[in-house]
Formats: C-alpha cells, sequence, structure tokens
C-alpha cells in the first residue's frame, strides 16, 4: 500500500476540516483514492497505489485566504516531507513554468511579476536548505508562498489584459454569453431591469421536480410566463438542465423505478421530450443533464450515469435537431473522487461523451467556488487558468456556471447540507469578496476563446437555493456589489 508523511509545523495549519479535504492525484490531475489521517504532527495519506503524485492541500496564505496548494511531483519514501517546503516548491514551480509558457506564445510579462518571482525563489531556496532547522524553513516558506503566488496572480492579470486586447482588435464587442439563472419565482420590475443591464442571456432552469412533481401533471405557467418575458426583451434563453441527478432535480415518484433503467430511461425520455417540445424556438441552447458525474440518487451506478447522459443528449437532439445541446458536470477538479471508489472522473467522462460522437455542442462547467460540499474550495486564478486550458482540450467550447458566497453564516432558504467552507478568502466571505471574485475570474474566463458562456447560478437569494448567500441580489432585494461588476463587464466586453 502507498503511503506518504508529511510534517506540519505547526499542526494547528490544517484544520480537522481542511485535513479532509486533501488528496494525491497523479499527473492527469485525476485524484486517487487514499485514506487521509493526522498523527501529532504528521499528515499520513495512504492508498491502494505507489506511483508518484501531486498533493493537494487547503492552504492559508498570507493576502489571500486559505487556497488549494499543491506540491510538485513526490516520490513515496521513508522520511517524512516538511509539508510547507513542498508547497512552496510546487507553487513556484507552477508560476515558473505558466511564465515560460505564456512567454514562449510572445505575453510581455511585467517587472513586478519577475520581481516577485525571484523573491519566491530565493525564499523558497533559503526553505529548501534549511530543512534541518524546522522553524527556519516554514517561515521561508511561507515567505515563498506568498511571494509565488503574488506573482502568478499578477502574471494572469498581464495575461488576461493582452489576451482580451486582442481578442478585441478580432472582435470588438466578444460574443461570449452572460447569463443568470432567474431561479423559479417571477421577477420583480427593479429585479428585472437589473437583470438586463448586466445579462444578454437568461438560463431557464425547468426544473423537472417543479414542473411534474406529481406523474404525468405538467405544470409550466412559471417558465412559459418567464420565456415570454425573455422574447420580448431580447434575450436569449438556455433550457435547463433538463435531468439534474440529484435529490432536488429529480421528481420524488421517480424513486418507484430504482433499480428499473429502461423504465426510468423511459421517463426521462417522456419529460425531456415534452419540455423540447413546448419551448422549442424559444430557447437557444438545452443543458440535457447536470451532476451526471456527482449525482448520487436511485443506485445509479457510473455506468448508468452515463447511459442516462447520452440518452438525454440523444433526446434532447431527436426533438429539437437546430438547437444546440450541452452536458454539465460539477466539481471539475474532482477533489470528491479521492473519497470514493470512482473509475470515472469528471474529464474522463467528459471526453468518453465527446467520443461517442452525439452532436454535442459544449461542455458545461459548474464551479461553485468556497463551498462544501457539492463545491469547490477557493483556488488562486492561476489554478483556474489550468483547470480551463485543460477542459479546452476537448475541442468543444465551454460554459462556465460560478457561484461564490457573500456569507459564511447559516441560510434559512438555502436547501441541502451545503455551505461555505470555514476559512475563506481573506477578509472572509462578504459581498466585497464575491465582488473581488467577479473581478478578478470572470475576465480570465472572458479572455478564452473556448469559454462561450459565463452563467451565474443564482440571481436572487429571495428564492429557495442550493447554495447559501449565492445570489447577486440580497434577500431583500438589494444589489450585491458583485452585479455592478457584472453589468459594468458586460458594458465594456460584451454585446
Amino acid at each position: 500500500m502507498g503511503l506518504m508523511r508529511f510534517l506540519v509545523p505547526p499542526p494547528s495549519q490544517i484544520s480537522e476540516t481542511a485535513a479532509r479535504q486533501v488528496y494525491i492525484s497523479g499527473t492527469d490531475q485525476i485524484p486517487w483514492r487514499s485514506d487521509i489521517r493526522r498523527q501529532g504532527d504528521q499528515l499520513i495519506i495512504q492508498r491502494s497505489v505507489s506511483d508518484s503524485g501531486n498533493v493537494h492541500v487547503p492552504w492559508e496564505v498570507e493576502g489571500f485566504g486559505e487556497l488549494v496548494l499543491s506540491t510538485g511531483t513526490l516520490m513515496e519514501r521513508d522520511a517524512a516531507y516538511l509539508l510547507p517546503v513542498e508547497l512552496a516548491r510546487g507553487k513556484v514551480n507552477q508560476v515558473r513554468n505558466q511564465l515560460a509558457d505564456w512567454q514562449t506564445i510572445g505575453l510581455l510579462v511585467s517587472d513586478d511579476v519577475k520581481a516577485r518571482l525571484h523573491v519566491a525563489i530565493e525564499h523558497f531556496a533559503l526553505a529548501a536548505t534549511t530543512q534541518h532547522e524546522p522553524a527556519a524553513a516554514v517561515t521561508h516558506s511561507q515567505a515563498a508562498i506568498r511571494a509565488a503566488v503574488e506573482a502568478g496572480d499578477r502574471l494572469v492579470s498581464c495575461y488576461v489584459e493582452q489576451a482580451l486586447e486582442v481578442r478585441h482588435r478580432q472582435t470588438p464587442r466578444l460574443p461570449t454569453w452572460l447569463a443568470a439563472n432567474i431561479g423559479h419565482t417571477k421577477l420583480d420590475a427593479t429585479a428585472a431591469d437589473r437583470f438586463l443591464a448586466a445579462f444578454n442571456t437568461a438560463v431557464l432552469p425547468l426544473v423537472w421536480r417543479d414542473i411534474e412533481a406529481e406523474e404525468g401533471r405538467y405544470d409550466w405557467d412559471f417558465y412559459d410566463a418567464s420565456a415570454q418575458w425573455c422574447s420580448q426583451q431580447g434575450c436569449r434563453v438556455i433550457g435547463g438542465p433538463l435531468v439534474r441527478l440529484d435529490d432536488r432535480g429529480l421528481p420524488d415518484w421517480l424513486c418507484l423505478w430504482e433499480g428499473d433503467f429502461d423504465n426510468l430511461v423511459s421517463c426521462v425520455k417522456d419529460y425531456v421530450e415534452t419540455a423540447v417540445n413546448r419551448y422549442r424556438g424559444q430557447v437557444s441552447l438545452w443543458q440535457s443533464a447536470a451532476r451526471v458525474n456527482t449525482g448520487k440518487v436511485l443506485a445509479l451506478s457510473e455506468e448508468e450515469k452515463l447511459r442516462l447522459a447520452v440518452s438525454s443528449i440523444e433526446i434532447t437532439r431527436g426533438a429539437d435537431p437546430d438547437t444546440p445541446a450541452i452536458i454539465r458536470f460539477d466539481q471539475p477538479w474532482a477533489e470528491y473522487m479521492s473519497h470514493e471508489e470512482l473509475d470515472l472522473s469528471p474529464l474522463h467522462f467528459a471526453d468518453a461523451l465527446v467520443r461517442a460522437d452525439l452532436g454535442l455542442a459544449g461542455i458545461g462547467l459548474e464551479i461553485n467556488m468556497g463551498y462544501h460540499p457539492r463545491g469547490s474550495w477557493l483556488r488562486d486564478r492561476l489554478d483556474m487558468n489550468r483547470l480551463l486550458d485543460l477542459w479546452s482540450c476537448l475541442g468543444l467550447p465551454l460554459l462556465l456556471s460560478v457561484t461564490f458566497p457573500t456569507s459564511g453564516a447559516a441560510d434559512s432558504l438555502a436547501w441541502g447540507q451545503c455551505a461555505a467552507v470555514a476559512d475563506g478568502p481573506a477578509g472572509g466571505w462578504t459581498p466585497a469578496s464575491q465582488r473581488a471574485f467577479v473581478e478578478h475570474y470572470a475576465p480570465l474566463m472572458l479572455s478564452k476563446p473556448a469559454v462561450q458562456a459565463v452563467i451565474w447560478n443564482q440571481y436572487r437569494d429571495a428564492d429557495r437555493h442550493e447554495f447559501p448567500y449565492g445570489g447577486l441580489i440580497e434577500a431583500d432585494g438589494s444589489p450585491k456589489p458583485a452585479l455592478a461588476a457584472l453589468t459594468e463587464l458586460r458594458r465594456r466586453h460584451l454585446e
């Protein structure tokens, strides 16, 4: 059995909750199933293989908050690694490699980036050579990590500025869709006006559970009115996800067919065909299915979820062959795989569907940043860039659905067990940190030609929702600062 040991001085640097999120992946960035435990000042990782890998750890970085950091590729050995040194090594190498890659394609890098990276390298060199004095090594490691994260962030800023400039020379107004999920209750006049100022596209979720609460009895009233409103406003519509494999996406009566896959597919076919035929011509893009990689409903196996995803795409395409259809995956970093015996990562799942030549028009990625479970821990922009580049290798457009919390408090209107992680960005989960997320991460998304749409998952906190305080409108109807940032983003860059 594979075993790695890490010294964590001081042990309080990693909370018990954060320690449970540690995982190890191979060079393909796919996590291995592993067991994590604390033993004094050591973090111990056990798994069934002994291959070298990268360890990913939530780590407090001064000025940035708790970010998931990654070591370089480590082999198994008898002696314990000093974790801060290895995280510093990993971050410094990540920045250096990305800098080299972007300079190869002509990126002009500011002196500030080079200066911060030089500081990081100097501190890392001192950390690596003073490991016999752990206190000194930790001090230099923390300084190296902070400088490397700063250098990486400024490097991404250089890339975004120049990439957007290139895109704007080709197309003065970018064709990227900026959208939000309008929820399941009617927007008042003020909320509607704010929506139209910020977004050029609306998501009608078409939640099967709400539409067909009783088998065979459909209630389309809200979605009919919403589709009509979008048409009157000249607003594009994304429909779905039609089949969302979680406990709030599927109707309760479907449990009658648990274990009877053929009848389950028949029910899916009836609903998807009915929905697509009803809104055909009003919808610009269909989300055929979502959470097919993580959903834990009806005791479906991985093979059955894959077959169900294929069926949902085929049914959608059959009913409306002229409108593009996509499928959406959540938790794209696949951290959850470290705790479960699974064969297919979300990337492998998507690759199998692409290779099946189903006429898939794109891939959706659901990035609920800062939530647990059903979300992703906070990552810096360099990690986000790496994720987008990796998924772009599939050769299909990407549609990104994002959420970011404004509070870590309990949310009475949120269903399920999902909550903001305890330690988040510097300054905590606030409306200001949500705006900062939009201002820093959304331009990176727009800079990628592969990204066709950026979608905010929840528009209003007053609606029943999954992710606490993830909306852009407070429960009392007042706008959060992030909405103004999105409005400005559209004004500057989009149609």
